[in-house]
């Protein structure tokens, strides 16, 4: 049973695309979700910290240079990646506010599942996307003031304190559970990641569905600006890593955990935040349908090119 769970959670990028274009095609199949999204991403944060145990932080003892490497990269790239790309395209102001949001947050679970797809190091991704995510609730604030201030009013009291709510309480809240009922939990927890597959695929397919429009005549600029933030996290990500002098393994974690953010959070958060421009929402949805599609590539791809060095060794 927890194969075939496991095996559903990594086809994440299959559900998020088919969500998205059904979104488009019929979008009262997904927008009932609409006043669930927030609770969802509660119970997104709650089932990765159910997964979360302490000797999960210990890894990052273990490899503390690498762990800080992609914490670093993913709150230093990302955000400045997601400015210069909205100033280099002028992109309207909803837009421009919602692709630095979501170069703002951290790394999502999804990351996770691709650097198993990939054959990297799983536990130092685990460890990232937790401390990005711990760290992320006074650091998105504080980058999305600074770097989309000048486009809107950003409160970033207001934007740390549902950062709390959505984010600190649910994973605290799940590793409480973890470590007072492991036993309990242990079967629960195989069901998480794909739990959060599917709340992420219904935030993002909501949201594309209640802006059906916006989306099919926001035209090919916001469209590029999206798959642009993500391939380059992606390369500059990779680089940064082996610039640093990490192994192609440790490489191809920090490359996928700068690469992929938590999509579904920026969703909640700039719905929480930004209610006078109901569109900052569209690039987040679409940034999890294209980190999901680049991502997985980029996984199918490394362990292509792992078998084949396999097979001619």
């Amino acid at each position: 049973m927890s194969r075939f769970l496991t095996f559903l959670a990594n086809a994440f990028p299959v559900w998020v695309t088919l969500g998205a274009v059904l979104a488009l095609i019929y979008p009262p199949l997904f927008t009932w979700f609409i006043p669930y999204i927030i609770p969802g991403l509660a119970i997104i944060m709650l089932g990765m910290g159910v997964t979360l145990s302490l000797e999960d932080f210990k890894q990052a003892i273990k490899l503390p240079k690498a762990a800080l490497a992609g914490v670093v990269a993913q709150f230093f790239i990302m955000p400045l990646l997601g400015w210069g790309i909205a100033r280099m395209l002028e992109l309207p102001t909803a837009f421009a506010v919602g692709l630095i949001l979501t170069a703002c947050c951290p790394g999502g679970t999804a990351s996770n599942v691709v650097t198993f797809i990939a054959k990297a190091h799983v536990a130092l991704s685990v460890v990232m996307t937790s401390v990005s995510t711990l760290a992320a609730v006074a650091l998105t604030p504080i980058l999305t003031k600074v770097l989309a201030g000048h486009y809107v009013e950003v409160d970033a009291m207001k934007m740390f304190l549902n950062m709390v709510k959505i984010v600190l309480l649910p994973v605290g809240a799940g590793i409480a559970l973890h470590h007072f009922f492991p036993d309990k939990i242990k079967h629960i927890s195989s069901a998480a990641p794909l739990v959060a597959v599917i709340a992420i695929t219904l935030i993002c397919a909501a949201i594309i569905g209640a802006n059906a429009d916006a989306v099919l005549h926001s035209g090919v600029q916001m469209l590029w600006g999206v798959f642009l933030l993500h391939s380059c996290a992606f390369a500059l990500g990779y680089g940064f890593a082996r610039l640093l002098g990490f192994p192609v393994q440790i490489r191809r974690t920090i490359s996928i955990e700068v690469g992929m953010q938590n999509s579904g959070l920026a969703s909640g958060l700039a719905r929480l935040n930004f209610p006078n421009e109901p569109l900052t929402l569209v690039p987040c949805a679409i940034s999890a349908t294209f980190h999901s599609i680049i991502g997985s590539f980029l996984a199918g791809y490394w362990r292509l090119k792992d078998y084949r060095e396999s097979k001619t060794s």
